[in-house]
């Protein structure tokens, strides 16, 4: 009869009809349908809500030279395949096209601009997309365990609610010994302070709140370290 056929029809590899299929009779073709019949709720799967990511702007004021910006490049590339960075802005103070040419290949945002070099920080920054900032030297080479720490520290401002930057500290090469003049220049940076040269990190808000950098001001990367203060800056 048809009513068979179609129940051979949707016979599972073992041999036996689902259970989960009900049968009813339809008199207009004379035969078995079969629906499916919801044996137990289905609901979806627990909202997980995303981790956060840590979104920073890199910003590198370069002079025309490839070799040290490569360098910096070359150390940032862990953390954009990270979803740490989101861009790398190099603002470049000449007339040559290298550094374009750089931006280029390495897929970063380039901006050509005429002025100090505080001055080129200060226009990176206003192009910059990011909630944080990150200020680098071209020829300073972050440490393999930067991702980490910096995702810590940002994470650790977020907590806190109280505003902080974060300032590299060097690092010497495991292969040197240390002699006099490390010592001295250890001693030195504790005098007088954290070097512009080491980088920076700060939130945007922050930066804009003590007034970033000044291009119009005498020793602008200084001031804004000063600025910071010893309790503001890790």
């Amino acid at each position: 009869s048809e009513a068979s056929t179609a129940r051979e029809q949707i016979k599972n590899e073992s041999g036996e009809i689902p259970q989960n299929l009900a049968t009813k009779f339809c008199s207009r073709t004379g035969c078995f349908e079969y629906d499916k019949v919801i044996t137990r709720p289905e609901f979806p799967e627990p909202f997980q809500p995303a981790k956060p990511q840590i979104m920073l702007s890199v910003i590198i004021p370069t002079d025309g030279i490839e070799r040290t910006a490569v360098a910096t490049l070359a150390a940032l590339v862990p953390g954009a395949a990270a979803g740490v960075i989101r861009e790398v802005l190099l603002v470049d103070r000449t007339n040559t096209d290298i550094m374009e040419r750089v931006a280029d290949v390495a897929g970063c945002r380039f901006l050509r601009f005429e002025g100090t070099r505080a001055a080129a920080l200060a226009a990176g920054a206003r192009q910059a997309r990011s909630p944080w900032l990150m200020f680098l030297h071209p020829g300073a080479v972050l440490d393999a365990g930067w991702i980490e720490e910096t995702t810590q520290f940002i994470q650790m401002v977020a907590a806190s609610g109280k505003d902080r930057a974060g300032i590299f500290r060097y690092a010497r090469a495991p292969y040197s010994d240390p002699g006099l003049r490390d010592g001295l220049k250890f001693v030195a940076r504790m005098i007088t302070g954290p070097s512009a040269e080491q980088g920076l990190l700060i939130a945007r808000e922050h930066y804009e709140r003590i007034g970033g950098y000044r291009p119009d001001a005498r020793r602008s990367e200084a001031r804004l370290l000063r600025r910071l203060g010893r309790s503001s800056r890790t």
